[in-house]
């Protein structure tokens, strides 16, 4: 059984709870066999990366909690292998606070990020899972516990059982390229490393251009229909978790009482807003 991380991007809204308590529980304190003081200023061992999408009126702000990720395949293991990094059974991994006094390679080491120099104590530190803490009975990591919205979650697991949860919950990691099989997994991460195709659907209603209610939206890749949507009652639509340059769409708009409408786009490495596509009664005659 292997500690494992899930956090859920779209429940987390930037509170910065987890960001306090690691440092409240880290800095000052010292751990013997775990860590050694944290310092009080710089980034913390935990950190939230903020990612926005979308141009006015249609934007959003997605939020990441980031911290050692605990991986399988470490490369500060590897690069700690005098003993300065250890990796352990329940697949916590622990920068040796004596051993790698003076180690300011093993920040370099992560591919994350993750690790921080503390240049008075002169160690590198990561979030260790709060294992002095787990060691001792407590249930769960105080981040997980100090988070109002329950955005992360613990759970200690078999591989088999949190391979099947990665399936089930289509949960990814960060940089998955590196082959470091982390242990920090991700719940809807498309809010921040993928686009949308939004938009706003309007129609000439008793001489006024109005929003429309109840408009059929569907994304066309190729003639073939990948998506669909209704628009809501400010005539507004959206499309989430479209890959980076994915290219050429096309937007067919459709509602039995004010007609339909077509709009090409195409997506490069940003999120799409495509404003007031008119319905027209004549297209729908054509």
């Amino acid at each position: 059984m292997k500690w494992n991380l899930i956090i859920d991007v779209a429940e987390c809204h930037n509170c910065g709870n987890c960001v306090v308590a690691a440092k409240d529980e880290l800095v000052g304190n010292d751990f013997p066999g775990y860590s050694a003081p944290h310092a009080p200023q710089g980034r913390g061992v935990i950190h939230i990366e903020r990612t926005v999408r979308g141009v006015t009126p249609m934007v959003d702000a997605a939020y990441v909690p980031t911290m050692c990720n605990h991986c399988d395949d470490a490369p500060c293991v590897k690069a700690g292998s005098d003993g300065s990094v250890r990796k352990r059974d329940d697949g916590i991994v622990i920068i040796d606070p004596i051993m790698a006094r003076g180690r300011r390679d093993l920040v370099d080491a992560c591919p994350y990020g993750a690790i921080v120099w503390n240049a008075q104590e002169q160690l590198p530190q990561n979030w260790f899972f709060d294992a002095h803490l787990l060691d001792t009975g407590a249930a769960a990591p105080r981040c997980m516990a100090v988070c109002p919205t329950q955005a992360i979650e613990a759970a200690k697991l078999s591989d088999a059982h949190m391979a099947q949860r990665v399936q089930a919950e289509g949960l990814r990691t960060l940089k998955p390229e590196i082959g470091s099989k982390p242990r920090v997994y991700y719940k809807n991460l498309h809010r921040a490393d993928h686009c949308f195709i939004g938009g706003s659907v309007t129609a000439a209603i008793d001489g006024r251009i109005e929003c429309v209610e109840g408009a059929q939206v569907e994304l066309l890749p190729s003639g073939t229909a990948a998506a669909s949507a209704l628009t809501d009652a400010f005539g507004d639509f959206k499309f989430d978790a479209v890959a980076p340059g994915s290219g050429a769409f096309t937007l067919r708009v459709s509602h039995p009482q004010y007609g339909s409408a077509e709009r090409g786009i195409a997506i490069e490495t940003e999120s799409i807003y495509v404003d007031q596509i008119e319905l027209s009664i004549a297209t729908a005659r054509d």
